[in-house]
């Protein structure tokens, strides 16, 4: 219950940050450095993006483990586009420094 409230009170606060605009114009991706590999996905941590993190089976895991039914919560849509990092003062004390760390950790041993 604490954490439908959490949610609705970041729905709340992140409109504002939801609702930047895009530049006028689009700007070219950087070219690729020779000799780096152009398929290696980014490494995943607290600060990319939750639904990133839900969308690798294995950080999903790491990510259901420190919050259970964070996936499935009927506000995820409101927070999706947001970090660990970026909810937490949102979350009502819910994802503590301790939970952070815990994903953290879990991450990083994601290959």
């Amino acid at each position: 219950m604490k954490l439908i409230a959490a949610v609705a009170l970041l729905t709340l606060s992140a409109t504002p940050v939801l609702a930047q605009t895009m530049p006028a114009t689009p700007t070219a991706p950087a070219p690729a450095t020779p000799g780096a590999a152009a398929t290696a996905p980014a490494k995943l941590t607290v600060d990319s993006p939750i639904e990133q993190l839900v969308a690798n089976p294995a950080a999903k895991a790491v990510l259901e483990g420190a919050l259970p039914g964070i996936s499935s919560h009927p506000s995820f849509d409101s927070f999706k586009a947001m970090s660990l990092t970026q909810v937490q003062p949102y979350s009502g004390g819910l994802v503590t420094d301790e939970i952070i760390l815990k994903v953290a950790a879990g991450l990083a041993g994601i290959k």
